[in-house]
């Protein structure tokens, strides 16, 4: 990504990135491979509603049958903070370096907008962390990507400001972490990080 390249190369890479979310699925670099024996989703097994604010359901795992897979699936009452949680190891005491992984792609659905936040082990706690913005889908099933660059996340004021910096969570990301205050719909098919390999346990 940081190398430099002649004009023509440089405008054709930057019109396939347009066109990422049309075709990026099948990227390689974003495939992880064969799903776990138990269920996951993109080799991601622990999709879990954590209890925090009012959610059906209110704990434990997301994870129901799609057809021949499975998809994520939890409904958010009230307006107040309500929160849904990924492991990218698979288990709470794992976490995987990021730093050189470009961002990942996300095929949801959602009634309204959301975020995400990248946790790492060493500041899992509190709302004080990097979010980036997950916006409504309107109920369609969408497949967009999210970058790691740090311009593309930010704090929420209400949340607090992060007490470290953005580069260190993606060398320690625990999990990705959906929060939201209002009452929101939301299923999740796919979540590919890119040069990242979920271990299945």
């Amino acid at each position: 990504m940081r190398a430099r390249f002649p004009f023509a190369r440089t405008l054709s890479a930057l019109t396939a990135l347009m066109v990422l979310p049309l075709i990026a699925p099948a990227a390689a670099s974003a495939s992880p491979g064969r799903e776990c024996a138990t269920p996951s989703i993109d080799r991601l097994q622990q999709w879990l509603a954590s209890g925090e604010g009012t959610t059906v359901p209110a704990t434990g795992s997301l994870l129901v049958p799609a057809g021949r897979r499975y998809a994520a699936e939890v409904t958010s009452l009230n307006a107040e903070w309500h929160v849904a949680v990924v492991w990218l190891g698979n288990r709470f005491e794992a976490q995987a370096d990021l730093s050189r992984s470009a961002g990942f792609l996300l095929t949801y659905r959602a009634t309204d907008d959301l975020y995400v936040q990248l946790r790492p082990a060493s500041h899992w706690s509190g709302g004080a962390q990097w979010l980036t913005p997950v916006p409504s889908t309107g109920g369609r099933l969408v497949t967009k990507f999210f970058s790691f660059s740090p311009r593309r996340w930010t704090s929420l004021p209400e949340l607090g400001t992060p007490s470290y910096s953005f580069a260190s969570a993606l060398r320690e990301a625990r999990g990705l972490v959906f929060v939201g205050k209002t009452p929101n719909e939301l299923e999740f098919r796919g979540l590919r990080i890119y040069g990242y390999r979920p271990p299945c346990l």
